[in-house]
């Protein structure tokens, strides 16, 4: 019931910041182009309040929470299903590197604001480029579980054992 409970939550709130790491550099890029093509007037204040709004509470207010919740319940997860297998490791390097990708757009949301627009920013585009890929890839290990076995005779021998032991000793 327990390991059941932690899923549901782990999985909705993996939704949730997936969703949100797309939709947040999509809002910054082309929600940003929009406040600037207009120009000096009340419209213009407007919009970019509007904009300086939507951005920061969906990165302070649902994104990280999200990523906050996801990774706490997968982490109790993986004690309680006792779940230590190659392709958790490799899911769990691809989750630290969502975790980049979420401070990176949190910095773009930020500097959004105290530079008072996008115009020396690079592309927010750039969060979708290398964090899509990412979340691809963490569904993929999980819905595939592969078997990565092969990885071992890649690493060196250090690697393999237990600290203060040689491989192979137990």
């Amino acid at each position: 019931m327990m390991i059941a409970g932690l899923k549901y939550l782990h999985l909705a709130a993996m939704l949730c910041w997936c969703a949100a790491m797309v939709a947040l550099p999509l809002m910054l890029h082309f929600y940003g182009a929009i406040w600037r093509s207009t120009t000096g007037s009340e419209q213009t204040q407007a919009r970019y309040a509007e904009f300086r709004l939507i951005t920061h509470y969906g990165y302070i207010g649902f994104a990280t929470p999200a990523a906050i919740i996801a990774i706490a319940a997968g982490t109790g997860l993986i004690f309680a299903a006792q779940v230590f297998d190659l392709w958790l490791m490799a899911k769990l390097a691809l989750v630290a590197g969502m975790a980049l990708v979420h401070a990176w757009v949190g910095h773009l949301v930020l500097s959004s604001g105290e530079n008072r627009g996008l115009h020396n920013m690079p592309s927010s585009l750039w969060a979708l480029v290398m964090g899509v890929p990412l979340m691809v890839g963490v569904l993929w290990l999980v819905l595939a579980k592969p078997d990565l076995a092969w990885i071992a005779d890649w690493m060196p021998e250090f690697m393999l054992a237990p600290r203060g032991q040689a491989a192979g000793q137990t």
